[in-house]
């Protein structure tokens, strides 16, 4: 490459950069806007903290051990909403043809739209999901090993990675449905709503569906079994705990390769 061109990376950082200080240039309303996503970040938890005012016990976990589900989950999901939730305007983009424009520029397009438009205030939500993952691992029985400690630090961005690969192939269909969007948001929130809870509480279609076709068990439910040492009551072995890296490159592979094979499809608006 010539000296003075920039790469592909560098024009990226560069889009990012300059999005980044204009909403920083606001810092009152930047830091409202963060302190509104904890707090609806923290809502979720809130409704789990109910539950357990009525039982004991959520699919044969306590509260604590649920409270670690969650705060995995709800960390794993603020990284992919950050990075991927952009997604959500694809369908606007090709109703109204803009996404011709992507086309047009020597740069890759899911790039371009994962960059399009990042929203720093959802930093609130991945701040508050660790906070509440300090504290259920301060309030459960883990059985620390090096390999759990870095466990705990692998399974949320291992589950960001699952995240955002079912953020990529879900509004992927919008180039086939323009007007996909609602069951775009059905895989994309739902699986976020799956990953919260044990999924033992779940029936076996709901359960097989959001475990291993939109693998969402892998983001914090086997990996929290791992950290507690506790085999899985639907009987899955140990192992699962322990590879959701992997199931995040597969899935990550699998998002790219739908989202080339849906961009070859697209014909434009024709307007």
């Amino acid at each position: 490459m010539a000296e003075g061109v920039p790469t592909k990376t560098a024009v990226y950082a560069k889009l990012v950069g300059a999005r980044l200080r204009g909403q920083m240039s606001y810092r009152t309303s930047f830091a409202l806007q963060c302190v509104a996503q904890a707090f609806g970040q923290l809502t979720e938890l809130a409704i789990i903290l109910v539950l357990f005012n009525r039982i004991s016990a959520l699919g044969g976990f306590s509260v604590h051990e649920v409270v670690l589900m969650y705060a995995i989950a709800g960390t794993a999901f603020g990284i992919a909403d950050l990075v991927a939730g952009q997604l959500d305007e694809l369908p606007t983009q090709i109703r109204t043809g803009r996404f011709d424009v992507i086309l047009l520029r020597p740069l890759g397009t899911l790039a371009q739209m994962m960059t399009a438009d990042l929203h720093l205030r959802k930093i609130g939500r991945i701040v508050a999901g660790l906070v509440v993952l300090v504290y259920a691992l301060g309030h459960n029985d883990v059985a620390w090993s090096p390999w759990t400690a870095l466990l705990v630090v692998v399974a949320p961005i291992s589950g960001a990675v699952i995240f955002s690969s079912v953020w990529v192939a879900a509004n992927a269909v919008c180039f086939w449905l323009v007007d996909g969007q609602e069951m775009a948001n059905a895989v994309t929130y739902g699986s976020n709503a799956f990953t919260s809870y044990p999924a033992t509480v779940y029936g076996p279609w709901l359960r097989r569906f959001f475990a291993f076709v939109v693998p969402g068990a892998f983001v914090a439910y086997y990996p929290s079994l791992a950290l507690l040492d506790r085999p899985d009551p639907l009987g899955g072995p140990a192992l699962l705990g322990w590879i959701s890296p992997l199931v995040a490159v597969a899935a990550a592979t699998a998002a790219g390769l739908v989202w080339r094979a849906a961009v070859r499809h697209y014909r434009g608006t024709g307007s």
